[in-house]
């Protein structure tokens, strides 16, 4: 008989998309190169003013074109942290924001995981808050913060990104995730998780 502490499956790993194995950011800067008026300023149009109404606008069409989402270009950090997951037999999944204002996203998105992550189950979500994981690879904090809070003992690894510089202030077990130097100490605490479950 097994005890409560004793978890016979394997530990579940979500991995997130867009700015984690797909870079939305460098995308959406290339196509806002492209609408920015020639009186602009080029700097005008980093993402840092994405709150300006009319560069919302802007983000907002392109969001909204086919191919966008399908077409992201892989970031790296994401499959160095997942190849080590694979290794140590995580049940692995995609773990995805279905944004309700860009349908089309939602298909897209399929597409480019099944391309480029065609091992992983996917899983489309409006609350990332409800599914269940022991380890979360992401890089939005507010959805890290929501996920912490309901699973206090699981761990989260962010892909650096311009806006999650403190997201290792929402609790002990994030790991901001910045360098490849960094592997053997994320794969360490892996191994711990990976420990507490029976193979």
């Amino acid at each position: 008989m097994t005890t409560p502490e004793e978890n016979t499956a394997e530990p579940i790993g979500l991995h997130d998309l867009d700015g984690t194995y797909a870079d939305f950011d460098k995308s959406m800067a290339a196509h806002l190169e492209v609408l920015r008026s020639p009186l602009e300023d080029a700097a005008h149009d980093e993402t840092k003013f994405e709150d300006i109404p009319h560069m919302k606008a802007r983000r907002r069409l392109i969001k909204s074109l086919p191919g966008f989402w399908r077409n992201l270009p892989r970031l790296q950090a994401g499959f160095d942290i997942l190849e080590i997951m694979q290794e140590l037999k995580f049940s692995n999944y995609v773990l995805s924001k279905s944004p309700r204002k860009f349908p089309l996203a939602a298909s897209e998105k399929i597409g480019w995981a099944v391309e480029h992550l065609p091992d992983l189950p996917i899983i489309l979500s409006e609350e990332k808050s409800l599914v269940y994981g022991k380890v979360l690879v992401d890089d939005w904090t507010p959805y890290v913060q929501d996920w912490i809070k309901f699973r206090p003992r699981g761990l989260v690894i962010a892909v650096a990104q311009r806006w999650n510089e403190d997201i290792e202030k929402l609790s002990p077990n994030v790991i901001r995730f910045h360098s490849p130097s960094q592997l053997p100490d994320i794969r360490a605490r892996l191994q711990v998780i990976r420990a507490k479950c029976r193979p």
